[in-house]
């Protein structure tokens, strides 16, 4: 069997079609898939069914699959471990990041400060990509996980908070019911239109008037700091302006909604070196995001 013919099809599976695969490999594609087909008529079965959306694995190429990514991820760790005991890691990481997520930023600076060889790519959206199709090896998903094929690891939660600047309370007074926001022009975080936003609070739901919708929360964050509009803040945007108090937090005992915050992957049965370090490493680094989401601590 040619194993670096082997070693192309788990990379295929991995990226989910050929071409994906040999932009990672950086090798042509026409090169690739007679790679594949000779893999094929060796061993006598078909192992990728294609089509126009990518690849999908034959029953044979499955089982072949199971028993090949662990022999190749296990020669590729006892490669690195022969070349050098301090061997450090490189090659690239592809990750997916909401927009305005700012303690993540400190991680990943973290991270290449520990593994400066490792490439990050990183693309900032609120739009759902495609892990498999768009490439992406881990993504910072925000809220429930819709997709049930992928791993999801839910690494911590957070509460956004209602703020407002000390000048718009003086002038309008504190709410003390979830009502009373009725009175107060509001900004909003919202990626429709169309469709008026509505705030849960404590089980309270209200429909705040909303002056401004964006779907950028630094925008948010600095209308409510100019005493313009309450607007609705990730913790760890209001945090720092609570703690220098240009900011109030409102009806603490009405919060909003509980966010769960997920770390997504492909579900390989082996990922990579990189993949599982990065993934080992958010969890260590977890205790610095938690102090930057901690409200608490700055009221």
């Amino acid at each position: 069997m040619d194993l670096n013919a082997v070693r192309m099809f788990v990379a295929v599976v991995q990226a989910g079609s050929l071409s994906a695969a040999a932009a990672r490999l950086g090798i042509p594609l026409p090169t690739l898939s007679r790679r594949i087909r000779d893999l094929e008529r060796q061993l006598k079965v078909q192992l990728l069914e294609r089509s126009a959306r990518g690849t999908r694995l034959t029953e044979a190429g499955m089982r072949l699959y199971e028993h090949a990514g662990r022999g190749i991820e296990a020669l590729l760790e006892a490669e690195q471990a022969v070349v050098s005991d301090q061997a450090r890691l490189k090659g690239r990481l592809r990750l997916s990041l909401p927009q305005t997520f700012e303690p993540w930023w400190d991680l990943l600076a973290a991270f290449q400060r520990r593994y400066p060889d490792i490439q990050v790519h990183v693309y900032s959206t609120e739009r759902r990509m495609d892990l498999v199709e768009d490439g992406i090896d881990v993504a910072l998903r925000v809220g429930a996980i819709v997709h049930d094929t992928m791993v999801a690891r839910r690494v911590l939660s957070f509460r956004n908070v209602l703020v407002a600047s000390p000048k718009l309370v003086e002038r309008l007074s504190l709410p003390a019911e979830p009502e009373d926001l009725h009175g107060f022009p509001c900004a909003v975080w919202s990626t429709r239109i169309d469709v008026p936003a509505r705030w849960d609070l404590g089980g309270q739901v209200v429909v705040p008037r909303a002056v401004l919708t964006a779907n950028d929360y630094h925008l948010l964050c600095s209308r409510a700091l100019g005493g313009d509009v309450v607007a609705e803040l990730p913790p760890f945007l209001a945090a720092g302006p609570i703690r220098e108090k240009r900011l109030v937090p409102l009806l603490p005992r009405h919060p909003l909604p509980e966010w769960p915050i997920h770390l997504v992957y492909p579900p390989h049965r082996h990922p990579s070196t990189i993949v599982r370090t990065y993934l080992d490493f958010c969890q260590s680094y977890l205790p610095n995001i938690v102090r930057a989401c901690d409200i608490g601590a700055a009221a």
